[in-house]
């Protein structure tokens, strides 16, 4: 798309020269010849450019220059001058202007300051635009961990980050193993090399596109064979789910670590296998071993280091934080401003046994936050069957304490009329032997409805 340029000049015939020369040279113009008009403009429209008079009679250009550089200081500003305000326009470069022209223009000269000014912006906004996707990118694969179980994982992340041992991540699934790879990925001299995550849970089918094959059509080029260790020469490999790992690529990824280089089954052509290994998974892959399931050999080769990720019902202490985090997340996402969670509903959080752990609490405050219109995140918002499943739980806990109460009391009676049998309706003795003072024991009789008088089988052998 062309770029926009706002012209800002109390002279018309300046105003229709620009413009004319702007116009066939491929820009959209708008043009005023009052500064208080284009700054106006600018609330209502978007520019790439703005070119403005130095001298007017209503608001000068310095003042708009100021103006802009204080709502919008990416934004460019030429300067048309006299020479009899050279020093002005020098002393306004000095506070944020691009250039300026002198008038009468030269249109050579003029084609190439705008053209310099343009680039400048698109330069600026491409910077802008990376310096937030970096930021976003940043935030999103952030470790929130303010529990003692999340502090000794980072702890150990950063204890191991630094070496090239190969880690084995473990955890239950939507814990975050592949942020906790991501971490260590980046803080290790690998940083600025590629960072290649590879689904375990794939056909052999996908072989060729790991290890080569024989086929022509996979041999002699790593561009058509896609070699993801090639690809990663100096990263990282992180191998998502490798208890997932068919049979057959078990024993081929084993061979290239025994051997740091890959071998293509035709040509047997070595490469260095310069890549750090990074794995996960949920299963236990000790007992996958023991049921032949996965290879021993490449279980202790994957596993110098081993991280093990708490589920997030072992860590609720991070359940506020991360509600936060996805909030924020989300708010910028979806263009929302909700600031908090109800206490209601937080309670709901903290109680649930989050079986999906962080990625079913992220999904849940994302289809939350959808359905928000005001500021906060209310239990209504949740969907209901995420409401259903919080109100059933609460209500399973509800129960089971009531039933334990009952259980209780039915106990704490039976042993009363035991002690009272026992002693032949004597109360200071029962109460003696139950180590209860008299007067609790009193108030028990009375709780429970128990009069020894009127009960045959206390004073069933009463003398």
């Amino acid at each position: 798309m062309e770029a926009k340029i706002l012209v800002i000049d109390n002279d018309p015939s300046m105003c229709e020269m620009l413009h004319k020369f702007l116009t066939e040279a491929g820009y959209r113009v708008r043009w005023t010849r009052n500064a208080n008009a284009g700054l106006a403009l600018m609330v209502e429209e978007s520019f790439q450019l703005v070119i403005t008079d130095l001298c007017m009679p209503e608001n000068d250009g310095m003042k708009v220059l100021r103006s802009i550089r204080e709502k919008e200081p990416g934004l460019p500003v030429v300067l048309l001058t006299t020479h009899a305000t050279m020093n002005t326009a020098v002393e306004a470069i000095k506070i944020g202007a691009y250039d300026y022209l002198t008038k009468p223009f030269n249109p050579d000269a003029a084609e190439i300051t705008i053209k310099n000014a343009l680039t400048h912006k698109r330069l600026v906004d491409e910077n802008r635009k990376l310096k937030q996707r970096l930021r976003h990118v940043k935030e999103d694969t952030r470790i929130i961990g303010v529990s003692s179980p999340m502090k000794e994982v980072l702890r150990l992340v950063e204890k191991v980050a630094p070496t090239d041992a190969t880690v084995l991540i473990q955890g239950e699934s939507g814990t975050g193993k592949g942020l906790i790879a991501r971490r260590l990925h980046r803080m290790s001299h690998r940083a600025g090399k590629t960072f290649l995550s590879i689904n375990c849970n794939i056909s052999t089918g996908m072989l060729p596109k790991l290890f080569g094959d024989e086929n022509s059509a996979f041999s002699g080029t790593l561009t058509t064979g896609e070699r993801l260790f090639n690809a990663a020469a100096g990263g990282t490999l992180f191998f998502d789910e490798i208890g997932d790992m068919p049979p057959v690529m078990q024993g081929k990824l084993l061979r290239a670590l025994q051997n740091h280089e890959m071998l293509p089954q035709a040509e047997r052509r070595s490469f260095p296998g310069n890549v750090r290994i990074l794995s996960s998974t949920r299963k236990d892959l000790k007992r996958e071993v023991e049921a032949g399931r996965f290879r021993k050999d490449l279980f202790y080769r994957i596993n110098l280091f081993t991280i093990s990720l708490p589920s997030l019902r072992d860590r609720t202490d991070d359940i506020p934080p991360l509600v936060n985090h996805f909030l924020r997340k989300y708010n910028r996402e979806f263009g929302k401003h909700v600031e908090a969670v109800s206490p209601r509903l937080m309670h709901f959080f903290l109680q649930h046994s989050w079986p999906g752990n962080v990625q079913e609490l992220e999904n849940y405050i994302e289809r939350a936050l959808l359905r928000t219109e005001g500021n906060e995140l209310k239990l209504t918002s949740v969907p209901g069957e995420f409401r259903q499943q919080l109100e059933d739980a609460q209500a399973g806990k509800a129960e089971s304490m009531l039933i334990f109460k009952e259980a209780k009391e039915r106990f704490e009676r039976d042993y009363i009329l035991t002690m009272l049998k026992r002693h032949n309706g004597v109360i200071s003795r029962a109460a003696r032997e139950a180590k209860i003072p008299r007067p609790n024991f009193y108030e028990k009789l009375k709780k429970y409805g128990i009069s020894p008088r009127k009960n045959p089988m206390i004073n069933s052998h009463a003398g």
